[in-house]
């Protein structure tokens, strides 16, 4: 369903997005160029950094820059919740789209004080479930605090769903996730398509970073740092090292100051000459062509996008058993899942593969047919278009709010299930 602006003199539904750091709107790659296409009239508003402009350019939108820091900063978040504000009051958006922790946070603070008509929230994520003390309680309060003063709370996961609800972050009625779930799905016809890479792509890759041809080689795709299970994963490695000659390691991603992985595992990863690193790369299909299959041994996820990214390259994905890997992964066809923490259990699982290939092969196939079935990016697309709609008609249905006006909407839309929206609807709004 397209949803135009008419009468002529009516403007688009404007929609502007807010997330912490640009790099978190790569996630929205083609979702934003479909909405436009939709009748919407999209922004972004981020740190300021490369990728805001590359996403600019890429997406063909106006973007905004704000510095916001994912750490608690209490002065800097009041100053740049003043200027989200600043940028509310110029563009007068009639939907708010937060994303992150604290891009959601600040988001929904400021539209909730410019009434803002529809405020959605999106969990990608809980960094409380790996937090402890105040630390936890602080970010539990945030959570919450977002949850409230949206009208609707999107999440990327069900497992996820299920302990926002359980945690008491938002309430069953106000929260729920888009078909199987995930961010933005994943492009498996296209960009994440083998049968698309040029011939003798996988010879190249290995190649290129000294990994022989004959190599059987695991790879992780992310952020290098403890959270991501990085000292399991090198305990894992030096428990089969020697027992598989042939064995490999490829890790692709940047190591951070935040959460850093221990020294030892650190001079490990750099040294040792079955260790590969790519360091950041955007562009990973000729990645995941050199490697056979990926691992994952996360602490947290919301939902993974990389074992998506990896089932479309045929890759199956060894991951741990906590939410958000146990919606991107079916244990025991399209990849395996071990407990958090548990670098034998990890070792273990990596063992079952190395010693049967033909299993990962049929894991690697199962996997793709899942996501061509279950993830595809246009259904997605149009399946948050679709509550888009719901939401601003809900905003035209009740005349509480039109152009020029300033009345505050009610508390909870989201109850609420009208027919789609008209595009006249959709025009006054």
């Amino acid at each position: 369903m397209r949803f135009s602006a008419s009468p002529p003199e009516r403007p688009a539904p404007r929609l502007l997005h807010i997330t912490t750091v640009s790099e978190t709107l790569g996630f929205l790659i083609g979702q934003v160029g479909y909405l436009r296409a939709q009748g919407f009239e999209v922004h972004a508003l981020s740190s300021p950094g490369e990728w805001l402009g590359t996403f600019a350019a890429r997406e063909r939108v106006p973007v905004h820059a704000v510095e916001l820091l994912r750490r608690i900063t209490p002065l800097q978040d009041l100053r740049a919740l003043s200027r989200i504000r600043r940028v509310l009051r110029r563009l007068r958006p009639v939907i708010v789209h937060g994303h992150t922790p604290k891009g959601g946070l600040l988001g929904m603070i400021a539209a909730t004080l410019e009434r803002v008509p529809v405020r959605v929230y999106h969990l990608h994520g809980l960094p409380l479930m790996t937090a402890t003390g105040m630390r936890r309680q602080l970010l539990t309060w945030t959570e919450r605090v977002s949850c409230r003063l949206a009208h609707q709370v999107f999440c990327v996961s069900h497992s996820l769903r299920e302990v926002a609800i359980a945690e008491g972050l938002c309430p069953a009625d106000k929260i729920k996730v888009l078909l199987g779930g995930s961010i933005n799905g994943v492009d498996a016809v296209g960009r994440f398509n083998p049968g698309r890479l040029p011939e003798g792509t996988r010879a190249a890759i290995r190649a290129r970073y000294g990994i022989p041809t004959e190599a059987t080689v695991v790879g992780f795709v992310g952020r290098i740092v403890r959270d991501k299970g990085m000292v399991e994963l090198a305990a894992a490695w030096r428990a089969l090292r020697e027992r598989f000659p042939q064995l490999h390691l490829f890790l692709v991603g940047p190591f951070e100051p935040q959460d850093p992985v221990p020294a030892e595992v650190t001079a490990l990863f750099h040294s040792d000459p079955r260790i590969h690193l790519a360091g950041v790369c955007w562009e990973t299909p000729p990645l995941y062509a050199a490697m056979d299959f990926m691992v994952l041994p996360t602490y947290r996820e919301g939902f993974p996008v990389v074992p998506l990214e990896a089932a479309a390259m045929g890759l199956p994905t060894i991951a741990t058993r906590i939410p958000g890997c146990i919606d991107a992964i079916e244990d025991r066809r399209t990849g395996l899942l071990v407990p958090p923490r548990d670098a034998a259990a990890l070792a273990e699982a990596l063992a079952v593969y190395l010693r049967e290939p033909k299993l990962w092969h049929r894991h690697g196939r199962a996997a793709r047919e899942r996501v061509l079935r279950d993830f595809r990016q246009e259904a997605l697309w149009e399946a948050l278009a679709a509550e888009y709609g719901r939401l601003l008609q809900r905003v035209a249905g009740d005349g509480w709010w039109v152009a020029g006006e300033d009345k505050e909407p009610p508390a909870s839309p989201t109850t609420h299930h009208p027919s789609p929206a008209t595009p006249q609807a959709l025009a006054t709004a």
